[in-house]
């Protein structure tokens, strides 16, 4: 038996795979008879006649070589001749049945036997690969929990059931500081197949997604579908606008998600770092809608252009700044929400904001970034700093050829800056 493998040994360790990583054992059986094919066909030929049989219980692999008593051998390969097959077997076989001979792993060779580990160690490499995908492809929007292992300049590595997740910068909210051993909760946001490696599985607590799935765990009626979000906007960790519907007339949906004395919200709140959050009552009528979207302030009057999207919001004086909100948080917020671009008037005067003022076209991000990336990114698409921002990950490095996620980190991070600059 070669030192360098045994066939118990070999059984023990894929047994173990079974156990820890869920790997299915019949497709661990069906790789083994595979590789030891393959080992078979190169000590005995291609048109070798042989047998596989993989004992996971019992721990042990045999193989068998299979050949037909002759008179004459013509094929050391398939044939054997008929004293031979008696003298090794010790039965009176006749010429045309088959002799069957049970093939030691010594036999094939130290530097056989090595490759063969080494094709194995591959092929079960390849299918940790498939396993983590598809485990995970599955779970995309569904929240989970797990503990911080390390932390990076642009990321953020968590454990969860012995698989590595990645929580970019850009799906990190601003003000959190992670420490290695913190328990953490997150969406599963994307999963990434970029060349040979593992999959990458990006997870976030910044996108509106995660804040929609806490609202399905704390609020019974959103998870039962009597209540249902229609819409999310939010600026991670400062503040959130979320649309919700009643299906029942006898529930009110801003309350039942509010809780007594805020006990429901409270507890999303404190998840996401104190992160501000208005519910509002959704409603078809764009006028009703834009007015519940910029509350606190109180508008006099509202006035649309269906053809440009626009929203003209009148305000007396004293109203502008509660409307457009500290650094314009909220008539963003509001504009994403409802659609529409949103213009504050003053009574009596000309328009004293536009959301076009929050906007920094990518062009002026040419002299930190090189005109050919920032080519790269208007041809993908994204026009203005907000379009890089508020992408996925995994639509970036999908649409943006050779971008890496140090890259896209590095990125948002400057145009995150250039916003705070502006403010």
């Amino acid at each position: 038996m070669s030192r360098s493998m045994n066939s118990s040994e070999i059984v023990d360790s894929f047994g173990q795979m079974v156990r820890e990583k869920g790997i299915d054992r019949d497709r661990l059986i069906s790789v083994i008879e595979d590789i030891f094919g393959m080992m078979v066909k190169k000590r005995y030929g291609l048109e070798a006649n042989y047998e596989i049989v993989v004992n996971m219980d019992k721990g042990d692999i045999e193989i068998f070589l299979i050949r037909e008593v002759v008179e004459e051998v013509e094929d050391e390969t398939l044939e054997i001749d008929v004293e031979t097959a008696r003298a090794k077997s010790g039965e009176e076989l006749e010429v045309g049945e088959e002799y069957v001979e049970i093939i030691n792993l010594a036999e094939f060779g130290r530097r056989l036997v090595s490759t063969a580990k080494q094709n194995l160690n591959q092929r079960i490499k390849e299918i940790e690969k498939d396993l983590i995908y598809d485990e995970y492809s599955d779970k995309v929007g569904d929240i989970v929990v797990g503990d911080v292992y390390q932390v990076r300049r642009n990321d953020v590595l968590i454990n969860h059931n012995r698989t590595e997740l990645i929580l970019p910068k850009q799906e990190q909210i601003g003000k959190e500081r992670y420490r290695k051993g913190d328990v953490i909760r997150c969406v599963i946001k994307d999963v990434v197949r970029k060349g040979s490696g593992m999959p990458m599985v990006i997870v976030s607590r910044a996108d509106a997604l995660f804040l929609q799935k806490l609202f399905e765990q704390e609020i019974p009626e959103i998870y039962d579908g009597v209540i249902s979000i229609r819409k999310i906007a939010r600026e991670p960790g400062e503040r959130a606008k979320v649309a919700v519907e009643s299906h029942d007339d006898r529930i009110d949906a801003v309350g039942a998600c509010v809780g007594m004395k805020g006990v429901r919200i409270h507890a999303i709140v404190r998840e996401l770092n104190n992160e501000n959050i208005d519910v509002i009552n959704w409603t078809d009528d764009s006028h009703l809608f834009i007015q519940r979207a910029l509350a606190p302030a109180k508008l006099l009057d509202v006035k649309l252009d269906r053809t440009t999207q626009t929203a003209q919001v009148h305000v007396d004086a004293d109203q502008a700044s509660l409307a457009i909100g500290r650094n314009g948080q909220n008539i963003r917020l509001a504009s994403e929400l409802t659609g529409f671009r949103i213009e504050i008037v003053k009574e009596g005067e000309e328009i004293t904001k536009t959301m076009a003022e929050y906007e920094i076209d990518i062009n002026e991000f040419v002299p930190e970034f090189g005109e050919e990336l920032i080519n790269s990114l208007i041809a993908a698409g994204y026009k203005t700093a907000n379009d890089v921002i508020l992408a996925p990950v995994s639509d970036l490095l999908a649409k943006v050829p050779g971008l890496s996620i140090e890259q896209i980190n590095d990125i948002v991070v400057e145009m995150k800056k250039a916003f705070a600059e502006e403010e």
